[in-house]
């Protein structure tokens, strides 16, 4: 790869780098395209129609649901350590905070984990 073709930009977001030609605009802003359908598409842990429909899809399943590596981590963790703040999961995970919101969404619409307010902390769970 020439120079010409790889001018990188800043993601304005995540502060990320962008191979030229990939980079996505939204509302003036220069971005990745993580942060890019982050912002489209953001990440909602409540939200009752996905729990429905996640219930749904299990109970009419003749298998068992898959999860994926960092969704088994994130359990395995909360299985060993407890309750345990978000930050300290991205922390001892070493995931980006969009992609451990992304993750604890799609486990919270399984109901496999939730939320709890202990000490004015906000800690996540297993459900």
């Amino acid at each position: 790869m020439n120079v010409e073709e790889y001018n990188p930009m800043q993601c304005e977001r995540c502060q990320d780098r962008i191979p030229n030609g990939e980079e996505r605009k939204l509302h003036g802003r220069i971005l990745c395209e993580d942060c890019y359908m982050d912002l489209l598409s953001p990440s909602k842990a409540c939200d009752p129609w996905a729990v429905h429909s996640a219930k749904t899809f299990l109970k009419q399943s003749r298998h068992e649901i898959e999860l994926n590596p960092s969704q088994e981590k994130i359990l395995h963790v909360l299985t060993e350590k407890g309750p345990t703040e978000a930050g300290e999961l991205m922390n001892i995970l070493e995931m980006k905070q969009t992609d451990l919101e992304r993750e604890l969404a799609v486990l919270r619409h399984m109901e496999k984990i939730r939320g709890e307010l202990k000490h004015g902390k906000k800690l996540v769970c297993l459900w």
